[in-house]
């Protein structure tokens, strides 16, 4: 019998990230699946020293790795490869590491995607209101706007003018939405025409689970559908709120799962349960 205990490992870049619950669902899946020497890291990477990081990645043969808030767009710079997808979103959120070349995919936006779509939402024809213009709120707008959504308007903090201000040019110059913006200076209501509202930041990410995003909740009404990217908690103070004001909406806990479940396709070639997953982040979760 051949003795191998080469350890392969796949992860996660990110600051912070310690409350990412990653390692959960990754683990349960590749337990489930029988791969009993696949292990995910989940490592601290400061902003200055994503490039190390990288360097490390291939270094010990790391089959791939997640990046995270903040390391989604600045990744870029240092792969050999990018999807069309995450070229035209300018951001990365999985690598693939074959033999030292380093491809960078967006699952973001198809995770986003699938779980709109069990929640029976479509986009064709919409209009949408997100918060956020960073990676995530990236990869969200475009994969709704090449599906058929018809306006986007992107609300960001004044101090991030220019990532707002590159989403909107990303938006404009390689799909059929129309794109406003708005600055995120105080207070913001929700436009009374906007089917699909969508929490694309990190407000409310545990341990700040009480916070909530600057919006007038009043003004998001029963015909609309808001979307929480954040999976830490599986219900965030907004999603809690909509909950009780009866909106339909959705936790990141879906979308957590869906773009995980591709990444492991992409790592390990095999379709992970689902379910198995979930139900791994949702026993986790309430142990904190």
């Amino acid at each position: 019998m051949e003795q191998n205990y080469l350890d392969n490992l796949v992860g996660v870049f990110g600051h912070p990230v310690a409350e990412n619950p990653g390692v959960v669902i990754q683990e349960a899946a590749f337990e489930h699946m029988g791969l009993k020497r696949w292990r995910f890291l989940t490592i601290d990477v400061e902003k200055d020293q994503l490039g190390d990081a990288i360097r490390g990645l291939k270094a010990f043969k790391m089959r791939g790795i997640n990046c995270t808030i903040p390391h989604k767009i600045e990744v870029m710079d240092y792969l050999d490869e990018v999807s069309e997808a995450a070229r035209l979103i300018g951001a990365v959120n999985t690598i693939v590491n074959t033999n030292g070349k380093l491809f960078g995919d967006n699952t973001d936006g198809k995770g986003f995607m699938m779980s709109l779509k069990s929640n029976n939402i479509s986009v064709q024809g919409k209009k949408a209101v997100v918060f956020g213009a960073g990676g995530a709120a990236r990869a969200i707008c475009v994969e709704m706007a090449l599906a058929g959504l018809s306006q986007i308007t992107i609300v960001n903090r004044v101090e991030d003018r220019a990532l707002g201000d590159a989403l909107t040019a990303i938006l404009r110059n390689n799909t059929g939405a129309q794109v406003s913006y708005a600055d995120w200076s105080g207070l913001h209501s929700v436009s009374a025409d906007a089917d699909i509202v969508v929490n694309a930041t990190s407000v409310g990410l545990y341990p700040n689970v009480n916070e909530l995003p600057n919006i007038d909740l009043g003004s998001i009404k029963p015909n609309m559908f808001v979307q929480d990217v954040i999976p830490n908690p599986t219900e965030t103070a907004l999603i809690k709120k909509m909950r009780k004001m009866g909106i339909s909406c959705a936790t990141g806990a879906g979308m957590l799962i869906n773009q995980a479940a591709i990444n492991i396709k992409m790592w390990t070639g095999m379709e992970p349960d689902k379910d198995v997953m979930y139900r791994a982040l949702e026993k986790a979760l309430r142990q904190e």
